[in-house]
């Protein structure tokens, strides 16, 4: 019997070339547009997927102002953080944090689903989020997308 060999392709990082994207935040749910945004700056959403290497995209949220929670989770999510002296722990609801830094939310949304080392850091880089409707990445010509939760996500024409 001859034995079959087949070849594993990896992606190099000379030979990913990272697209950009422009989501808009407005009406969308944090969690499932968080989710769908991870999955892009893996790389996941492409063929070329390679769990060492990172072969993401871009993305550029805007109004992250506009985004929103199901159920009691205005009130009841609660976000930690510390001033590192005893006692200084603050607790802030989704409502205050999203009112006075929006960009945080999603931030932290993100970076909960990413790889938790070096390369996860990295591609948390590739995140913009803006809090309003106006990015400075014109320039890079970022396409549409079209958050749609389910199976099916597509990009825009």
């Amino acid at each position: 019997m001859v034995a079959l060999s087949q070849k594993t392709w990896v992606a190099k990082a000379v030979d990913v070339k990272p697209a950009w994207h422009v989501i808009d935040a407005t009406g969308q749910i944090l969690g499932r547009m968080a989710n769908k945004i991870a999955v892009m700056l893996m790389g996941k959403h492409k063929a070329t997927y390679t769990a060492h290497v990172d072969t993401g995209d871009f993305v550029v949220v805007t109004n992250a102002g506009k985004l929103v929670v199901t159920g009691k989770k205005n009130k009841q999510k609660m976000y930690q953080d510390w001033s590192g002296y005893p006692g200084g722990r603050k607790l802030r609801t989704f409502e205050q944090v999203i009112e006075k830094n929006p960009e945080k939310v999603l931030r932290l949304a993100v970076r909960r689903m990413l790889p938790k080392n070096k390369l996860g850091r990295k591609m948390l880089g590739k995140l913009k989020v803006y809090e309003g409707a106006e990015h400075p990445h014109v320039a890079q010509k970022p396409q549409p997308y079209v958050v749609k939760y389910g199976r099916k996500a597509s990009l825009e024409s």
